[in-house]
């Protein structure tokens, strides 16, 4: 694959896939080395949150992860400002930040008792050395000492103003081909106040199901324009999104007992060993809620203290079970457990001889949702489709991002956000 150097405003060059595509793993949330488990980056205090932040306020997020083995590794962050469709912004870090534009994460601390030895790190953000100046779309890289080019992980996280007031419903599309299958997002913008000259060309909206850019609906211009507020509700299919179904989960946090949907646990070849019953198709059944993390997972043990660094890795085996293989692509489990991403790591194997699909991960204890997703070749996304079905009923979160270019400004401001559920009311 082709490599080049991008040069960042703070002096330093990171190596990345093709910078020129807004979607290069720079500027995505990955993952670069298998060394790196358990990736999280949420707001101070709520490990189920999106990481997303208000400008100028009390708000911090908190990244957290684990480096393999017993050896410790000192690492650097730095950050990277982008514009609303994610690629690099053209204002130096001096603008953006201020304090030191790279520092070390200094807070770190090893496994206590596991089977799977490990250090744990975590971050803080904005501190006293670094802080936040303005809103926009951010990258957040964390790389070895003296070696930026080699980043580990990437995050993206949001800066929100929230000067414009965001109103929104998330409903039964009106549409008759999604009636039964999908949900749509109906939202009001009001940005009094803001003296924005042409509002169809400099406001754009961004519309994520569950947190997610992957299916993102990207660039939404409004549907009406008037007293100061823009209208998205629009009768074609730009605002709905397939409903999907309630997530599948299952609970590690005990290595004793065996929680709902556990087979088996196993210890051998020093490692622990989880054995989830064999899933089943649920694509023509119809809907049954259950309460769930939209995908989500949240780190727990049950027979420690501290689930930072006494929650263990254990070997989780997932069986879907299918008479034949679907052809013309991959099964994949997906969800936060696998970083949402379609690799190697989460591919499911089909075994002719027992009629399903297999795949193993190692993973660290708590609860979980994942979901199977069916990738077409030459695709990039995936709808909950084949072996999950689509329900408009589906409790899902729906983040709304309003941006707004000035004309005379070189960066996109994020100036209001909103989560509204599917099922329950809008929340900040």
């Amino acid at each position: 694959m082709q490599k080049l150097f991008i040069t960042l405003s703070l002096g330093i060059c990171i190596s990345a896939a093709n910078a020129s595509d807004k979607d290069s793993l720079l500027y995505t949330n990955h993952i670069f080395t298998d060394r790196i488990k358990t990736v999280e980056l949420f707001k101070e205090g709520w490990n189920l949150s999106y990481p997303v932040m208000k400008l100028k306020s009390s708000d911090k997020l908190l990244l957290q992860f684990d480096l393999m083995g017993n050896e410790v590794e000192t690492f650097y962050y730095s950050f990277i400002h982008c514009d609303k469709d994610w690629k690099r912004s053209r204002i130096s870090s001096n603008d953006f930040l201020e304090g030191f534009p790279e520092n070390q994460i200094e807070e770190y601390k090893p496994s206590f008792n596991t089977t799977v030895s490990y250090y744990h790190y975590k971050l803080n953000f904005p501190n006293n050395r670094i802080d936040i100046k303005l809103s926009g779309n951010y990258i957040l890289i964390v790389y070895p000492t003296g070696e930026p080019d080699k980043p580990v992980l990437t995050r993206r996280f949001m800066v929100t103003e929230d000067v414009a007031g965001i109103s929104a419903t998330a409903q039964r599309p009106q549409m008759t081909d999604s009636y039964n299958t999908g949900q749509q997002v109906n939202f009001i913008v009001n940005f009094r106040g803001m003296n924005i000259v042409d509002p169809y060309h400099d406001i754009s909206s961004f519309i994520l199901q569950n947190g997610e850019w992957i299916n993102a609906k990207r660039d939404l211009s409004p549907d009406f324009i008037g007293n100061n507020e823009v209208k998205y509700n629009s009768l074609s299919d730009k605002n709905i999104f397939p409903g999907g179904n309630e997530f599948r989960y299952f609970d590690i946090k005990s290595i004793r007992y065996q929680s709902e949907y556990i087979r088996k646990i196993d210890f051998t070849g020093n490692n622990y060993h989880v054995f989830l019953f064999p899933s089943e198709n649920r694509e023509f059944k119809p809907y049954f809620y259950w309460q769930d993390f939209n995908g989500k997972y949240y780190v727990a043990v049950q027979e420690g203290r501290d689930m930072e660094t006494e929650a263990d890795y254990l070997w989780v085996y997932f069986t879907l079970s299918s008479k034949y293989k679907v052809t013309g692509g991959n099964m994949y489990v997906t969800g936060a457990l696998s970083d949402w991403s379609f690799d190697g790591s989460n591919l499911m194997n089909y075994d002719t001889e027992k009629a399903e699909y297999q795949c193993s991960m190692l993973l660290k204890q708590g609860w979980y949702n994942y979901e199977y997703l069916f990738l077409k070749n030459g695709e990039r996304t995936a709808e909950p489709s084949v072996f999950e079905g689509n329900h408009y009923e589906t409790e899902n979160d729906y983040l709304i991002l309003v941006y707004y270019r000035n004309p005379v400004d070189r960066y996109d401001r994020i100036i209001g956000s909103l989560i509204v559920n599917s099922a329950r009311k809008s929340q900040n």
